[in-house]
């Protein structure tokens, strides 16, 4: 007996995909501080694109040895904030197995002044920087690091800067 033709394509529903909101309003499990991811700030100088970008760097404390990981994320920036929600990991092609840490890179073109930086896992757990940009100064300070109130709430990302990682193009040299 034959199968029976369809004569269309079955509907897939669509996922919606999560605001950075609707992660702030999860409430995370009791655990323990535990610092499993750092972010450094600096200056990225793109000559191809001839842009100058600064780059907040998500890496893993942990390092991952048979595979290459980079970490996926969601940005969103607001008027003197930036939220950023960590997804979770994705493997990369790797062709030299290389132990090293999972990362990626949130670029933004237009930032000077003061602003916070929220960290935010997908559990709801929230820990806060306050960055305070400067191209002309060729400086990046880290004015303050916090953890929000907030229950159950812990330490997992640590902040710095990076100086060493900064390239700046010649337009800002005065």
């Amino acid at each position: 007996m034959p199968l029976k033709k369809p004569e269309a394509l079955p509907k897939i529903p669509k996922t919606r995909k999560k605001l950075p909101a609707s992660f702030l309003e999860n409430i995370p499990q009791k655990k323990e501080d535990k610092v499993e991811y750092n972010c450094h700030a600096f200056f990225f100088y793109d000559r191809s694109l001839k842009k100058q970008y600064y780059v907040l760097r998500l890496d893993t404390v942990v390092n991952f040895g048979s595979f290459s990981y980079s970490i996926t994320y969601d940005a969103v920036k607001s008027k003197k904030v930036i939220d950023i929600v960590i997804l979770g990991l994705k493997a990369d092609i790797n062709f030299l197995p290389d132990a090293s840490p999972a990362e990626s890179d949130v670029m933004f073109e237009d930032l000077f002044g003061e602003f916070t930086v929220n960290i935010i896992k997908q559990d709801g757990c929230v820990n806060s920087a306050v960055y305070d940009f400067n191209i002309f100064k060729k400086e990046i300070l880290l004015k303050n690091k916090f953890i929000p109130t907030k229950q159950n709430n812990r330490l997992f990302c640590d902040f710095f800067t990076a100086p060493d990682l900064n390239s700046i193009s010649s337009e800002f040299d005065r």
